[in-house]
C-alpha cells in the first residue's frame, strides 16, 4: 500500500474541497471570498494554480463536476456560480445563477448527470439549479416544507431525481426533486413508491440529537447514510425505512 502524503496548503480552516477526474488539480475554499485552483505536480505535490474571484463574501462550498469539468461555488453573499473554462482564454469564466434566497448558500453539490445541482441555504430551503438555454443562465427551483433550519449538506441518489438533505433542526429527509423542465421521467422505487412531483417529501429521520452534518447514497442507491452532531453514524434501507442503524462513536462530531 502506498504511503500516506500528507501536504499543508492553508494555514486557516477549509469550508470546502473538491477534485476533477483525474485528482490532477484540486479546489479549495477558506475563510475568504476566493477559491483557489491547486495542481499537482511530479511529485504529487499540491501547486497553486489560479484563483476564483467573483464572490462578495465566504466561499462556504465548492464542487467539481468530472465528467462536464465544471466547478460550482456559493457563498456567504447568497449567490453561486458556475465556472466554466475557456481554453482559448486559459481562463475560468463564471456563469450566473439566479438562486433567490435571503440567506447565505451553505453546501452546493452536482447531481449524477451533471445536468442539474443543488444549493442549501440559511433560508431553509433546497435550490435545484438547472440552466437555461434561452437567457444563458442557471434558474432554480425551490424545495421549502418541512425544512425547519439552515441545510448542511445534501446528497444526490444515483437515478439523478431523488436528494437527500441533512440540517440544523437534527433531520435528514430525501425529496423527490424531478424536474419537468428538463423532461424527467423518474421510476418507482422503496424510495418513491408512487411517482411524485417535485419536492414532494418522501422519507425523513430523526434518530439524531444533534446537527446533520454529512449525508451520502449508497452506490445502488438502496441504502442511505448520515452523521451527525451526536458523534452518531446512522443507515437505512429504503426497503424497511422503519428501521434505522445507529451507532454513537466516542470520536468528536
Amino acid at each position: 500500500m502506498a504511503a500516506k502524503k500528507e501536504q499543508r496548503l492553508l494555514a486557516t480552516p477549509i469550508s470546502g474541497h473538491a477534485f476533477n477526474a483525474d485528482m490532477s488539480k484540486m479546489i479549495i475554499s477558506d475563510t475568504t471570498n476566493i477559491a483557489t485552483i491547486y495542481q499537482r505536480d511530479a511529485r504529487g505535490v499540491y501547486t497553486k494554480e489560479t484563483e476564483l474571484e467573483k464572490h462578495a463574501d465566504r466561499v462556504k462550498s465548492v464542487d467539481w463536476a468530472p465528467k462536464s469539468n465544471r466547478i460550482a461555488t456559493c457563498a456567504g453573499d447568497r449567490n453561486a456560480y458556475v465556472w466554466n473554462w475557456n481554453a482559448e482564454a486559459k481562463e475560468w469564466e463564471p456563469s450566473l445563477v439566479l438562486l433567490r434566497i435571503e440567506r447565505a448558500a451553505t453546501y452546493i453539490r452536482w447531481s449524477q448527470s451533471e445536468d442539474r445541482f443543488a444549493v442549501g441555504s440559511g433560508a431553509r430551503l433546497l435550490s435545484i439549479c438547472y440552466y437555461d438555454e434561452e437567457h444563458d443562465w442557471w434558474v432554480s427551483k425551490h424545495i421549502k416544507k418541512p425544512i425547519r433550519s439552515t441545510i448542511l449538506c445534501c446528497d444526490w441518489h444515483p437515478n439523478n431525481y431523488l436528494i437527500a438533505v441533512g440540517s440544523c433542526d437534527f433531520k435528514c429527509r430525501v425529496f423527490s426533486s424531478a424536474l419537468k423542465e428538463l423532461d424527467d421521467k423518474p421510476e418507482v422505487s422503496g424510495w418513491m413508491p408512487k411517482l411524485s412531483k417535485f419536492g414532494t417529501l418522501l422519507a425523513e429521520f430523526d434518530t439524531s440529537e444533534g446537527w446533520v452534518h454529512g449525508v451520502k447514497f449508497s452506490p445502488s442507491g438502496d441504502k442511505l447514510a448520515w452523521v451527525s452532531h451526536d458523534s452518531s453514524v446512522n443507515m437505512v434501507d429504503m426497503n424497511s425505512q422503519q428501521k434505522v442503524l445507529r451507532c454513537l462513536t466516542r470520536s468528536l462530531p
